[in-house]
């Protein structure tokens, strides 16, 4: 799949305005591709236009609404023939949830659902048709990239419905990889990102960006380097994270139903010792 980053190919970019979605659309760019990026806030995606330059159109676009999908898939086949040879299914929202005290508000349940959950939904199946259509050229490549995220795989408490929208999206994207098992000129990716610097990390609050993150560019190459190894899983690490510690942290998790510990025990005091031994150990 090195063929994916390539002049004149075209990449359709969900929460393409900022953050993640910004620094893809910029290497697309790099490459001499075509960009079409879609989000919700103007303000952001005029920005981002005038940033990006040549090459780049936009869309003000609603993912959780079917109907600015529709949109959408007109503007690619208005502006690239109905061709795609990169969808990055990229937007979402984390604002705050709990089950007690004033987070606890089913409308913003719905609406993180909504926006990460469904916002993939409807992007593949608005969009998949129009790959699908392709995939039988002997010419054509194309690669989905969903993004998901750690929170999604080892579920820390602090914010339920954020988690779980993220756990369904991964496991949409391992069905949908399944699904298209046999095509042979696409092929499906899950981005789970560390920590990076992005507006949901307090990158627009004004303060200096710390050690520890990653930066969206950073994220990207990441990116970049598994899509050409035609790589399901992008599990990204950052400066204080390594990929030996996330799968660790991600077998630990998986353990609690295993071994029948209570849920979430990676955070509980009575396990605290355990895991620490876990987190020291090779595995």
């Amino acid at each position: 799949m090195a063929a994916i980053f390539r002049k004149s190919h075209t990449a359709v970019i969900t929460g393409g305005a900022s953050g993640i979605g910004f620094a893809l659309a910029q290497k697309c760019l790099g490459y001499g591709m075509r960009v079409l990026i879609a989000d919700w806030d103007a303000e952001n995606l005029d920005a981002a236009k005038q940033s990006l330059g040549h090459g780049t159109s936009t869309l003000r676009m609603d993912v959780s609404k079917l109907e600015d999908w529709s949109d959408l898939k007109s503007k690619v086949i208005q502006e690239f023939g109905g061709r795609i040879n990169l969808l990055s299914l990229n937007a979402g929202i984390g604002p705050r949830t709990s089950f007690n005290g004033p987070d606890a508000d089913p409308a913003v349940f719905r609406k993180v659902v909504d926006t990460n959950f469904f916002g993939v939904v409807n992007g593949i199946s608005t969009l998949l048709p129009l790959i699908q259509e392709k995939s039988s050229l002997s010419d054509y490549r194309a690669a989905i990239v969903i993004t998901g995220s750690k929170q999604g795989i080892t579920n820390p408490p602090g914010n339920p419905a954020y988690n779980a929208s993220k756990a369904a999206v991964k496991s949409v994207a391992e069905q949908l990889s399944f699904d298209l098992r046999k095509e042979k000129n696409v092929t499906v990716h899950l981005l789970v990102p560390g920590w990076t610097w992005t507006a949901l990390a307090g990158a627009t609050s004004g303060r200096e960006k710390p050690a520890s993150p990653w930066t969206p560019a950073e994220v990207v190459d990441y990116l970049e380097e598994r899509v050409r190894e035609g790589q399901f899983w992008v599990l990204c690490p950052d400066n204080d994270v390594t990929e030996e510690m996330d799968k660790k942290r991600m077998l630990w998790s998986v353990d609690d139903a295993v071994k029948g510990r209570a849920p979430l025990s990676r955070w509980r005091d009575e396990f605290k010792d355990e895991f620490a031994a876990w987190m020291a150990k090779d595995v």
